[in-house]
């Protein structure tokens, strides 16, 4: 049975899980029988296709993408920074680890609330974004760059290697899977977590702000066709950052082959 489920196409595996999910929400709401509670899925669609149809719901995508991703992309490059400069000098590790620790630890609920005292509610959901996207980041880099072969290094210090040739063929090969990794994972996380505390905090023309007043005025399908975007998006977004990677990837190695050529 395993054996047969590997040769099925992975895009077919998925579709074969959605339609398995999707008749399971359709019986749960035909039992409960109530679309305040479990709108069907055919009403949730229909919804959905209205608003796609309005200028609205483009402009409510566009403004939470740009508020978000701007804050997972800072996350990512302030992660990068610190996360060299911690492996490299114990001090800055020193300092920085119970920053990392206090930031998992607390809650996302938490820091919305604070960041209501002293953040613009249209900044709060970047910074939030940055906040659980930067000890990812950081800490995957950090133990990337400890990870490096020691023994590659010390080749590379017996044959006199330069620095920048160091860092192109050994270090940074080196960290690229622990950033992949980080990269991948950390992405959703910002999404999920950014919606979040656009639902908290309220900025004009958010997704999060759709999702609220939905559950307020108890339009369901409404709810659920938000939600759906939502998981869309975070599907897409996570697709396109990868799709970039393995473009950068497949971009060095084949620099490698001209190189070893």
């Amino acid at each position: 049975m395993r054996q047969k489920m590997k040769k099925i196409p992975g895009f077919v595996r998925g579709i074969i899980a959605l339609v398995f999910w999707v008749a399971v929400w359709w019986i749960l709401s035909l039992i409960v029988g109530k679309e305040v509670l479990i709108p069907t899925p055919l009403r949730v669609l229909k919804r959905l296709f209205e608003l796609l149809k309005t200028a609205e719901y483009y402009r409510i995508v566009g403004l939470s993408l740009v508020r978000i991703t701007a804050g997972y992309f800072a996350a990512v490059l302030f992660g990068l920074v610190f996360g060299v400069l911690s492996a490299k000098f114990e001090a800055v590790q020193l300092l920085l680890s119970p920053l990392l620790s206090v930031i998992r630890a607390t809650p996302v609920a938490s820091f919305i609330i604070l960041a209501l005292v002293f953040l613009n509610r249209q900044l709060i959901p970047g910074a939030i974004a940055f906040l659980m996207v930067f000890p990812v980041m950081c800490g995957n880099i950090r133990t990337g760059i400890l990870e490096t072969d020691r023994k590659l290094l010390e080749m590379a210090s017996v044959f006199r290697m330069k620095k920048t040739r160091v860092l192109r063929y050994i270090q940074i090969p080196a960290v690229r899977p622990y950033f992949t990794a980080a990269f991948r994972t950390s992405l959703g996380l910002a999404w999920k977590a950014g919606v979040a505390a656009e639902v908290l905090c309220n900025p004009k023309y958010s997704i999060g702000r759709m999702l609220y007043e939905s559950k307020i005025y108890l339009e369901t399908a409404e709810l659920f066709a938000w939600t759906v975007t939502v998981i869309v998006m975070s599907v897409i977004l996570e697709k396109l950052l990868m799709l970039l990677v393995t473009r950068l990837e497949k971009g060095r190695q084949e620099e490698k082959r001209g190189l070893s050529a």
